[in-house]
């Protein structure tokens, strides 16, 4: 018997995913915050200009956005591809929401300069989503921000605007997109 008490105390310790289900009633469930990001499941067309700027060649770009709930309900993950100027564009993204830090987070991978290894944190307020970031890029540091405006449930405008070296924001990428 004390074989087996032992072994279920290391099992619990070891297992505390198993413990937090046992002593919670069930798996957890998403709250407010994470279902607002339920806005962007769906297929999305967006197409956008990419302003001259020290970082990218300038021009257009259009993407296909396919997003879906990941397993558990706690993020969205979008798939696209797309053209730019730089030729075909493929990316990996993934929308969550931080409850320790109160804040929404994005990452993303891509096949272009554009991708940033860093996490952006967000706030939504009144149908605009702010996400501020700084990472690294043409190795410097640079201070960045992506804003989105909801302008109906199936549509919404973004800006991608960077801090130049002169400390004034310069607007990146301007666009729209729309629920297919």
């Amino acid at each position: 018997m004390a074989k087996v008490l032992h072994a279920a105390a290391i099992l619990l310790a070891l297992s505390p995913g198993l413990a937090f289900s046992q002593t919670s009633g069930g798996p957890p469930k998403p709250g407010p915050e994470v279902k607002r990001l339920g806005y962007f499941v769906g297929t999305w067309h967006g197409e956008a200009e990419i302003k001259p700027n020290p970082f990218v060649p300038a021009g257009k770009v259009a993407s296909d956005d396919v997003c879906s709930w990941f397993a558990g309900g706690f993020a969205v993950v979008c798939d696209s591809s797309g053209t730019s100027p730089m030729g075909p564009t493929k990316a990996l993204g993934i929308m969550g929401y931080s409850a320790e830090e109160k804040a929404y987070t994005y990452y993303a991978v891509e096949n272009s300069p554009m991708a940033m290894a860093s996490v952006p944190r967000g706030t939504f307020k009144a149908g605009e989503w702010v996400f501020d970031d700084e990472s690294k890029m043409g190795g410097r540091m640079v201070k960045s921000r992506y804003v989105i405006h909801e302008t109906s449930p199936t549509a919404y405008t973004f800006k991608w605007e960077m801090v130049g070296k002169d400390g004034a924001w310069l607007t990146i990428v301007e666009g729209t997109s729309t629920k297919k």
